[in-house]
């Protein structure tokens, strides 16, 4: 399906549109922020709790990856290729 063109009044109104939206936006969020130290420690907390979530999130689905993993070590095609896999995992490292 071709796309219509616009011509340049209708893109010239879109921006305007989208101009006057972001102006308001930005309006209403200096009036429910007026203390900037708020905000930066808001979004300071807030970044600390994402970086730990998805920390913790990468954690739980590796560990869930290689419990499923544990069930297929007895298939005769993939299970060494499995079983060498968690014998890694399971070892120390060696510096």
């Amino acid at each position: 399906m071709a796309e219509k063109k616009k011509t340049p009044l209708q893109s010239y109104t879109r921006g305007e549109q989208m101009g006057a939206r972001r102006a308001v936006i930005e309006e209403l969020f200096n009036d429910m922020y007026n203390d900037r130290r708020n905000i930066y420690l808001m979004n300071f907390v807030r970044g600390i709790f994402f970086g730990l979530g998805t920390f913790l999130g990468g954690t739980i689905i590796v560990a869930m990856v290689v419990w499923v993993l544990s069930f297929f070590v007895h298939f005769p095609v993939i299970g060494d290729q499995v079983q060498r896999a968690q014998d890694s995992l399971q070892q120390p490292q060696k510096k």
